[in-house]
């Protein structure tokens, strides 16, 4: 039999519907009602977590539907988790971190709301409910299905506004298909250890970096009562000499999680000689070239929110040296 499939909605597009402008309107029983392939789907429950746009979402927020996400897991049942597109991917891979379960629990949504006439929630979401069902999923971990693609959530990254195939994964692209409710998964993403937070509620800023940057910004941040910095570094792990002096200074008293300015990064280790070369980057930041500085930043608060250690937070983040 089907694993048995429950499923959370948090609002986003998915959930939105107007004549002109469209606003949250749809709770869990109507967008499973607007499915009707779902009404033959065995001991499917449905559950309204919050009704909020993707962009309206705080970090306690996310943490709650990560929550509700494992402990449905826990029970064996399959999860689904409809989210507005806008932070889909940093709840969805905050939920991988801290998920170490076999139950797969899936993310999905919209890019147009319900009312528009080629509206893609229904096919999503019916989508995201086979897969979640499916026995072949187990262990698969979290994932993001869009547009009949699965993604792993520690790679997938909006790289589209609007169209309706919206999200990529630059580190080696979707991982499965469905087509017609068929699940064809071709790979599965090599688990982490998980990391468990008991509160969100901690200021991780993500700071860029750019052409002839002085490093005010990082300074800037870093002052404002940070708990911690993601900083987007340029290259392969590279900043300017006033950059780095602000994040030489920075490391003093917060940690800090170097990702990179590319889709498809890496920090090198010893290619340039240069002042602001990667090994200086390494010598101050925590490498995560593997991570965007979204999800970079979404896996040191949830480091810091366990009461994590620098020593502790370098060790989480060994696996997304790349």
């Amino acid at each position: 039999m089907p694993r048995a499939v429950t499923i959370l909605t948090t609002g986003g597009t998915i959930a939105m519907s107007g004549v002109r402008m469209a606003v949250p309107a749809l709770d869990g029983a109507a967008l499973v009602a607007a499915v009707p392939a779902l009404a033959a789907v065995p001991d499917l429950e449905v559950r309204t977590v919050c009704n909020l746009p993707g962009s309206h979402l705080d970090t306690p927020d996310a943490l709650l539907i990560a929550e509700a996400a494992l402990a449905a897991a826990e029970r064996g049942r399959g999860v689904v988790i409809t989210h507005g597109t806008d932070t889909l991917e940093e709840t969805a891979y905050l939920t991988d971190v801290m998920y170490g379960g076999e139950a797969p629990v899936v993310f999905t949504g919209a890019i147009r709301p319900a009312g528009a006439p080629s509206a893609d929630g229904p096919v999503n979401l019916a989508d995201a409910v086979a897969l979640a069902a499916s026995d072949d999923a187990a262990g698969l971990g979290v994932v993001v299905v869009f547009a009949g693609r699965i993604h792993a959530a520690r790679y997938v990254r909006k790289m589209d506004s609007t169209a309706a195939e919206p999200f990529r994964s630059p580190h080696g692209g979707a991982i499965g298909v469905i087509h017609e409710g068929r699940v064809n998964i071709g790979s599965f993403p090599v688990r982490r250890p998980p990391v468990v937070p008991t509160h969100l509620d901690l200021r991780v800023p993500i700071v860029p970096t750019w052409l002839g940057d002085d490093g005010a910004l990082i300074r800037a941040a870093a002052a404002d009562h940070a708990d911690g910095l993601v900083v987007s570094t340029l290259g392969a792990g590279h900043l300017g000499p006033r950059a780095l002096a602000a994040l030489r200074d920075t490391v003093v008293s917060i940690p800090v999680v170097a990702t990179t300015r590319p889709e498809r990064g890496a920090i090198l280790y010893e290619t340039y000689g240069f002042e602001g070369k990667e090994a200086d980057i390494r010598a101050l930041a925590v490498a995560a070239g593997g991570l965007s500085a979204q999800a970079g930043r979404m896996k040191l608060l949830a480091c810091l929110g366990a009461g994590l250690d620098r020593a502790g937070i370098a060790e989480a983040f060994l696996h997304d040296d790349t």
